[in-house]
């Protein structure tokens, strides 16, 4: 499943053919994706201007001038690619592909906008959703409010991570993947989080010392710009929405590099273990 870095790399991609604009243009291609469409979805969203575009945790938000926002989760394997003539291209400031692409098989929902440009959304296996919340209350709709902080926001420090992991008795991986905890992190940054402050995967959540934290958070704040930064990590699904492949799976420092030689060259080799159904990777000698 697409993490932070995707999901953040999607909407940067999608923005300047979204946001600002108005949406001329809203086609289902199927029934649902998840769960069904809400109501009269593609005639709720013809006509309304995005007034803005964010993320919260791994899913993407639409402001629209009505007063509802449109909730986009990629699910396993849902994409989003923009299509523009060639003079509307330039205009946005993007490269897209040219709208003589066409909609393919597994578009599942397209939108048009006044800028000109097609954004579709792509999702051969299905497990996306796209749902219209009202903007006002949406923080306490179900899918948001047992959400946790954001780690790239002022609110996530030391301070806060200390008292989300005071008295866990489950390991720091398991309580870093709970997003009631951090929102939007995921197996990959993890485990690279994991690795570059030293802490074993296999410690107690409950059982970290303040310093220790302290790395943490930096760790992670680290580890999340420089994935945004290379596009995200393509390791399955993951594409850019002009097409191309993130890369930052290239700069792996610990995950999926099992038997490998540790990067930090202190003679360890990279391990592996299964934690809640889900791969770790580690150094047994660096992490401790």
């Amino acid at each position: 499943m697409p993490e932070l870095p995707e999901v953040e790399t999607v909407r940067l991609g999608i923005a300047p053919a979204l946001e600002g604009r108005t949406i001329t243009h809203a086609e289902t291609r199927r029934g649902d994706l998840r769960r069904p469409f809400p109501h009269n979805f593609a005639a709720r969203l013809k006509g309304r201007k995005v007034l803005g575009l964010r993320r919260r945790a791994k899913y993407i938000l639409a402001d629209l001038d009505s007063g509802e926002t449109l909730v986009i989760h990629l699910g396993m394997s849902g994409r989003m690619s923009v299509q523009a003539p060639g003079t509307a291209a330039r205009k946005i400031g993007t490269y897209v592909h040219d709208v003589s692409d066409g909609v393919g098989k597994h578009d599942h929902v397209v939108f048009e906008t006044d800028a000109p440009a097609r954004i579709l959304f792509n999702d051969h296996r299905r497990f996306g959703l796209m749902d219209l919340v009202e903007t006002a209350t949406l923080e306490d709709d179900k899918l948001f409010r047992d959400i946790g902080v954001e780690p790239l926001s002022p609110g996530f420090h030391a301070k806060h991570l200390t008292a989300a992991l005071a008295g866990k008795k489950t390991p720091i991986k398991a309580a870093l993947l709970d997003q009631r905890v951090v929102a939007g992190l995921g197996n990959i940054y993890v485990s690279e989080a994991l690795f570059r402050s030293h802490v074993s995967p296999k410690r107690l959540a409950g059982s970290l010392k303040a310093d220790e934290i302290k790395k943490l958070v930096t760790a992670i704040r680290k580890v999340l710009q420089d994935a945004i930064k290379a596009g995200g990590s393509s390791l399955r699904d993951h594409a850019r929405p002009d097409g191309a492949l993130g890369e930052f799976q290239h700069h792996f420092l610990v995950y999926d590099r099992e038997g490998r030689p540790c990067k930090n060259r202190d003679g360890g080799i990279v391990k592996r273990l299964v934690q809640a159904g889900r791969s770790t990777f580690y150094c047994s000698r660096c992490q401790k």
